[in-house]
């Protein structure tokens, strides 16, 4: 089932409405939503509030140049991995000094997949300097529908998160 756009608008405001509770601040690291989920962050009013930025590091270079991803994470593990996510959010806590991050990279498709990680892998973290969390999701669809459902399923996993 692919994510709506009243889904995603949804999942943004009660994520908004939280980290504006809490009064904290997120940065978003992203891959392959492309600053998807950063946009449905700032669609709301005011988002500067809780939103400090939004860094789109599609490359494997722009990884390492700005989050400090290691190329031996990447060698390792591929772009598309546990270690390289959890590295993405350490990067953009430290290069942002926000009090939270989240961070995407997957295989958004048509092409690009393979055994291990076929279209739809996509890999997420989310956390604070103290507490990064990560998870694996294989989505159905074409490359907007993968791209949606990651968008919704990491603004839903950080609203969890942060409500305990």
């Amino acid at each position: 089932m692919t994510a709506t756009d009243q889904q995603l608008w949804l999942a943004g405001e009660t994520l908004a409405g939280v980290l504006e509770h809490q009064g904290l601040t997120i940065a978003t690291a992203e891959s392959c939503t492309g600053g998807w989920v950063a946009k449905v962050l700032t669609d709301r009013p005011g988002s500067s509030v809780y939103v400090h930025s939004g860094l789109v590091t599609y490359s494997n270079d722009a990884k390492q140049r700005l989050l400090g991803v290691t190329s031996d994470s990447l060698a390792a593990h591929g772009a598309v991995s546990e270690p390289v996510v959890r590295e993405m959010v350490a990067g953009a806590l430290k290069v942002t000094g926000t009090d939270l991050a989240v961070a995407t990279s997957g295989v958004a498709g048509p092409g690009g997949g393979s055994v291990h990680k076929p279209v739809g892998t996509v890999w997420f973290a989310w956390g604070t300097r103290d507490d990064i969390r990560t998870a694996r999701c294989r989505f159905d669809g074409d490359r907007e529908a993968v791209r949606r459902q990651s968008v919704l399923y990491v603004l839903q996993s950080v609203t969890e998160f942060l409500q305990g």
